[in-house]
C-alpha cells in the first residue's frame, strides 16, 4: 500500500514540474496544484455530488442486472455437460463483441437517458459473471457431490453445500472485474451517448475549455473506481475468510 501511494505521489510531482516548466504545455495539461485546487471547490458542489450519484446508479442497476442473469445461468450451463456443449459456441461468439459497439442500436431503441446506460453496463458485465460461474461450478468436487448422494443429503443442500460454496470464489472474483467493467462503460456511455453523469460532466468541461475541472472530474472518476475495487475486495475477505486463498493472503 505505502509503495503504491509513493508510486502515485511521484507521477504527479513528474507532471507538476513537466507543466511547469511547459514540457508539457499548461493550457492542456494544468499544473496538478491546479487540478486540486480546482477539485477542492467541486467537492463543495452539489453538482459533483449529483454527477457520481449519477454514474452509481447506471453502475449499480446494470451489474445487478448483470448478475441477476449470468449467476443462474452460469450454474445451468456449469452443472451439464450437455448444455455446456450446446451454448459454449454462442458464448464465445459473443462474449468479444464491445459493448461501445451497440451503442448506435441502443441510442436506436432506448434514446440517451439511463436506459441505454443500463443496457451497456449489464452487457458488458455479463460475460465475466456467466464465465466464472460457469468455471466454479464445473471445478465443484465429483467425489463431495458422490459423497453426498451417498448421505442422501437433500437437493437443496447439495446445492449449496458442493456446487455454490465452491463456485463463491469464483463469483467474487467475476463480481470484482465485472465491476470494474460496469464502471468504465458507465462512463463512457456518458462520454459519447452524453447520458447524465461524471462522463457528460467530463465532455462539458471539454467543450468548455475548462480543462482543471476536465482532469478533476477525471481524477474523481479513478477515484471512484479504486474506491470500488476496495470495496469489493473487503468484502471477498469478509465473505471468504474460511477459503485457503484468503487465509494465504492475511498471512502474507
Amino acid at each position: 500500500m505505502g509503495l503504491g501511494v509513493l508510486g502515485v505521489g511521484v507521477i504527479l510531482v513528474a507532471l507538476e514540474i513537466l507543466s511547469r516548466t511547459e514540457i508539457l504545455p499548461s493550457r492542456d495539461v494544468p499544473p496538478v496544484t491546479t487540478v486540486l485546487v480546482t477539485l477542492a471547490g467541486q467537492l463543495r458542489a452539489p453538482a459533483l455530488w449529483v454527477e457520481v450519484l449519477q454514474t452509481l446508479e447506471g453502475w449499480a442497476i446494470g451489474l445487478g442486472i448483470a448478475a441477476a442473469l449470468a449467476v443462474p445461468a452460469g450454474m445451468a450451463i456449469g452443472g451439464s455437460h450437455v448444455v455446456y456443449r450446446l451454448v459454449r459456441a454462442v458464448v464465445e461468439f459473443l462474449r468479444p463483441i464491445p459493448s461501445v459497439a451497440l451503442i448506435p442500436m441502443a441510442v436506436l431503441v432506448a434514446g440517451t437517458g439511463l436506459t441505454t446506460k443500463v443496457f451497456l453496463v449489464a452487457f458488458a458485465s455479463f460475460w465475466p459473471l456467466l464465465v466464472q460461474t460457469i468455471y466454479g461450478v464445473q471445478d465443484a468436487d465429483p467425489i463431495a457431490r458422490d459423497t453426498a448422494r451417498a448421505y442422501r443429503i437433500g437437493w437443496l443442500d447439495q446445492l449449496w453445500l458442493v456446487t455454490v460454496r465452491r463456485t463463491l470464489p469464483y463469483l467474487a472474483t467475476g463480481l470484482r472485474l465485472s465491476s470494474s467493467i460496469a464502471l468504465i462503460l458507465a462512463v463512457t456511455a456518458e462520454l459519447v451517448v452524453g447520458a447524465p453523469g461524471l462522463g457528460n460532466a467530463v465532455n462539458a468541461a471539454q467543450s468548455g475549455g475548462n480543462y482543471p475541472l476536465m482532469y478533476a472530474v477525471v481524477l474523481v472518476t479513478g477515484t471512484l473506481g479504486v474506491a470500488l475495487n476496495a470495496v469489493w475486495r473487503a468484502l471477498e475477505r469478509r465473505a471468504l475468510r474460511w477459503h485457503p486463498s484468503q487465509r494465504l493472503e492475511l498471512a502474507a
